[in-house]
């Protein structure tokens, strides 16, 4: 994480929850621990927003594949479904 990212356990975070968002808002992601090791992130919504945001549509991303032009042969084969005993 940033550098100002804190290490909140959890009973510090409960405690002091309004300081926890403040400071994800202003300094960044906060780190909540449970037992010693790291169980959630808080980051701003705003932040959150933009790791989400959708970058382009799937048609997009597949015409700008390196493998359109690669001439590999993605034809489906035309044989019958098999018999299958239900």
């Amino acid at each position: 994480m940033g550098n100002n990212a804190k290490d909140w356990p959890v009973a510090e975070a409960k405690a002091r929850f309004s300081e926890l968002i403040e400071r994800a808002i202003h300094d960044g992601p906060q780190l909540v621990t449970r037992n010693g090791r790291t169980a959630v992130v808080v980051v701003a919504a705003e932040e959150w927003a933009r790791k989400v945001k959708r970058k382009g549509s799937l048609a997009e991303f597949l015409l700008s594949s390196p493998l359109r032009d690669s001439g590999i042969d993605l034809d489906r084969l035309g044989d019958e479904p098999r018999d299958i005993d239900l």
